[in-house]
């Protein structure tokens, strides 16, 4: 397999977090840290900030993204949002995350659904996938990559480049502080690159390929390094900025240097 070498990403998911004016004051220093960074850089605040913080971007290089988006365009869907209300206030949208899987209870289907009412409205998506503790303790852990991406993009067609990014995030690292070793994120990341290339072909070559899980400003550089890590997807170091600065610029590093992202 020839190594792909896709533009990097490093994004930040806040999660619940932060009040809309803090997430203004956050996303302002980001921008001022972060818009000479030669690799692609994003946050994803909650919906309450998008219209606030896509204003203080407005003509810097960082991209906005959301966290979710609902699969129907409008309807009686009380506290949901639509692909169709984000169009114009971000790039792209995160779906299928560890949380929205396991604590929210979203299945499979739904994620495939929500995918294909992001991509009408041509919104970027993240797809995230990624095992349970117990699941790679079982040897499982391929089977529910597989699954994860097959469910969300077995005969989806049509993908072009810039449409999707992948982020591999084993649920066990997942804000615990334990991060996958660097033969664990390979071996997954390298899977995703054959199932990518099975299910939608030549294009599957400009799709990033991300880690998540506890990514710290100290694990940043060994995880980018490696050939098949194209960038990170950031939770509680997002919300710090010398720490995203940090993750952002050994990315940017990595990339320089030729080696892994």
């Amino acid at each position: 397999m020839s190594l792909r070498r896709p533009l990097p990403l490093v994004a930040g998911n806040w999660k619940m977090n932060t009040t809309v004016d803090e997430g203004v004051a956050l996303a302002r220093r980001l921008r001022t840290e972060l818009d000479t960074c030669r690799v692609e850089v994003e946050v994803l605040p909650p919906f309450t900030h998008l219209v606030q913080i896509a204003e203080v971007l407005r003509g810097s290089r960082l991209r906005l993204g959301a966290q979710n988006c609902f699969s129907a365009d409008k309807g009686a869907y009380t506290g949901e949002v639509s692909p169709a209300m984000l169009v114009g206030l971000c790039q792209d949208v995160l779906l299928g995350h560890s949380e929205r899987r396991h604590i929210l209870g979203e299945s499979d289907e739904l994620i495939a659904r929500k995918l294909r009412a992001a991509r009408r409205h041509r919104l970027r998506v993240i797809l995230a996938v990624g095992e349970t503790e117990d699941e790679r303790l079982d040897g499982a852990t391929m089977t529910v990559v597989d699954r994860h991406l097959r469910s969300a993009l077995e005969g989806l067609g049509n993908v072009g480049e810039g449409e999707l990014v992948i982020a591999y995030e084993p649920v066990w690292a997942i804000g615990t502080g334990r991060t996958a070793s660097s033969e664990q994120a390979e071996e997954v990341c390298v899977h995703v690159a054959t199932r990518l290339d099975e299910l939608i072909g030549d294009v599957a070559t400009t799709v990033p390929i991300l880690y998540g899980g506890s990514v710290t400003a100290d694990n940043a550089a060994e995880l980018f390094a490696l050939p098949h890590i194209d960038g990170a997807l950031v939770g509680g170091a997002s919300l710090e900025v010398d720490a995203f600065t940090l993750i952002a610029r050994a990315c940017e590093a990595a990339r320089a240097s030729g080696a892994g992202a």
